[in-house]
């Protein structure tokens, strides 16, 4: 009988984690993921030009060629209206790296990206499919811009971006950079990103990565 106590538990243990999985967080987040558990379902690959792998408690993103853009998603296809945060931090220390959040993914060309770099360059783009005019930078005319409100090589920081009701907002360390009007995308899944320039062999480190919803 000790037997088939076990199983009892076993059973009840699963549908506990299934109802996890289907209702918010008790602190009413959608998703959330401290990358402690390898298998929690972010995307996992490495080829010769960029990997993401879960390493030690975080979700590392390395890119090993210029002029390339690599990211992971979460695998969740429905998200609309959401405020994400993560902690990124630019492990490989060198200037010229880009990272930060994907939201309203639909598939590898249709997208958007909120990100800054190291020196407190940031922008909010749009990716609608794969022609060289298909990206577009929804701030500054179309440009990357810098801001005095993104710290210069900080050991991490805190990225936050708000995509729903038709706007995209980039907050870094809980301040507001720059927000955009777009409707293309309503919803879809959400992932990280890093992109090289001119440099090659950098790595970005994320952690504590919070999905909650929109007001």
């Amino acid at each position: 009988s000790k037997m088939k106590n076990k199983i009892a538990f076993a059973v009840v243990a699963l549908m506990l984690t299934t109802f996890a999985c289907a209702l918010p967080f008790g602190d009413g987040a959608l998703l959330k993921d401290d990358f402690s558990k390898p298998d929690s379902g972010w995307s996992s690959f490495s080829t010769e030009n960029a990997s993401a792998q879960y390493a030690s408690g975080e979700y590392a993103i390395k890119v090993f060629r210029e002029t390339w853009f690599s990211w992971g998603n979460a695998g969740e296809r429905n998200l609309s209206n959401v405020h994400i945060e993560v902690t990124a931090k630019n492990f490989s220390k060198t200037d010229d790296v880009v990272f930060g959040i994907i939201c309203a993914y639909q598939d590898k060309d249709h997208y958007y990206y909120l990100g800054i770099d190291w020196t407190g360059s940031y922008t909010i783009a749009r990716l609608n499919g794969d022609t060289s005019d298909a990206e577009v930078f929804l701030t500054n005319n179309n440009r990357w811009a810098r801001s005095d409100d993104i710290p210069k090589k900080a050991a991490s920081y805190r990225l936050g971006a708000d995509c729903g009701n038709d706007t995209l907002t980039l907050y870094v360390d809980g301040k507001q950079i720059a927000s955009a009007k777009d409707s293309t995308f309503a919803k879809g899944d959400v992932g990280l990103f890093v992109s090289t320039q001119k440099t090659k062999n950098v790595e970005v480190r994320f952690d504590d990565f919070v999905v909650t919803g929109l007001r």
